[in-house]
Formats: C-alpha cells, structure tokens, sequence
C-alpha cells in the first residue's frame, strides 16, 4: 500500500512544485513589465510599495504551493529532513503572509484614510 502511495505522489508533488516554478516566474514577469517604468518614473514610492506587495502576493501563493507539496512528501517519507523543510517553508510562509496583511492594511489606510477612521482602525 505504502509502494503506490509513495508511487502516486511523486509525479503529483512534482506536478504542483511545477506550478509553484510557474507562479514565481510569471510574478517575477509582472514585477519586471509593472516595476521598471515605475522604478524610474514615480518620485514618491508610492506605485513601487503596491508593486512589490503585488510581488509578494505571487510568492505567498508559490510558497504554499510549496507547502501542499512538501505536506504530501512528507506524508508518504517521514525523514527529518522532510519534517524540517517543511516547517522551514511554514514558517516562512507565515511571516510573509503576516506582514503582506500588515502593509497590505497599512496601504489601505493611506489610500482612504477615511474609510479607517469610520471602522476604528485608525490610531
């Protein structure tokens, strides 16, 4: 039983890692056609700040896709160095997807300072 789930998930793990490679490539892709021009046209910062939370919205979805990939390694081979590639990419996932939210909601403030004040946000 253990031979044909470890002979299922191989070419599945590999598929989603495949996916994984194509998200981070076309979010570099984006980055590069979006962030050049703005990188010597805008002054203030503003455009690349929302280019590059745009680019760590793409690797937050690569890396969990890593994640559900390592989650199903890890679940057919139980080495420790599976279980600590595994936490490494939780971890990290984690602390991008928390400051994501952070600038994210940072970001929504200063483009309407309003709407923050009226739901009580606002310091």
């Amino acid at each position: 039983m253990k031979e044909w789930l470890a002979l299922i998930t191989e070419p599945v793990v590999a598929i989603i890692d495949i996916i994984a490679l194509v998200v981070i490539v076309i979010g570099t892709l984006d980055v590069l056609v979006r962030g050049l021009p703005v990188m010597f046209a805008s002054p203030d910062g503003h455009e690349r700040r929302d280019i590059w939370l745009r680019y760590s919205r793409w690797l937050v979805a690569a890396l969990t896709f890593q994640l559900a990939a390592d989650i199903i390694e890890t679940s057919v081979g139980t080495s420790w160095d599976d279980i600590g590639r595994l936490g490494a990419i939780a971890v990290i996932r984690t602390f991008l997807d928390y400051f994501l939210a952070r600038d994210v909601a940072e970001r929504r403030e200063l483009q309407h300072p309003s709407d923050a004040a009226r739901s009580g946000t606002s310091s």
